[in-house]
């Protein structure tokens, strides 16, 4: 389902400015990028750009909650337009691959900590994070050669 990115702007109260709309696009069009990706991105969509620019688009739609930031272990941050519905990931070793997976269990926070030692008495989960480990099915085809650690 395509979203206007202007009109998503628009309606969080933020400015409609060229690099937020190409951020935006750069992440629909490829989810789960990191900053250097989208920064690609958006040079090629809107021509030259500060890197700043866009760290400061990706910080500013993270606040607003128009974007998510991951980031998996050894990983950089990734970002992702899927947002509000506490969805997983699942990474792989090898390439870095991400793909969405949806909430573990029911919906959000989808995991409690059930009476664990050392939770606080009252705190009130709103989120679960979890990443599943593992090897995609291209990288499974293809014979192991080094497993991914950053």
């Amino acid at each position: 389902m395509f979203v206007d990115p202007a009109t998503v702007l628009r309606d969080s109260g933020l400015r409609v400015t060229k690099q937020r709309v190409a951020v935006m696009r750069a992440l629909a069009e490829a989810p789960h990028s990191g900053a250097d990706a989208v920064l690609e991105r958006v040079r090629t969509d809107v021509g030259q750009v500060s890197t700043q620019a866009v760290y400061d688009v990706l910080n500013i739609l993270t606040d607003r909650g128009l974007v998510r930031r991951i980031q998996p272990a050894g990983s950089t941050a990734r970002y992702e337009l899927r947002v509000g519905d506490n969805h997983h990931h699942v990474v792989c070793r090898r390439c870095g691959a991400v793909s969405d997976v949806d909430c573990a269990t029911g919906s959000a926070p989808c995991l409690e900590p059930q009476d664990l030692p050392g939770t606080a008495p009252g705190f009130v989960v709103d989120e679960a994070e979890v990443t599943y480990w593992g090897v995609c099915a291209t990288c499974a085809s293809q014979p192991a050669t080094e497993t991914r650690t950053s």
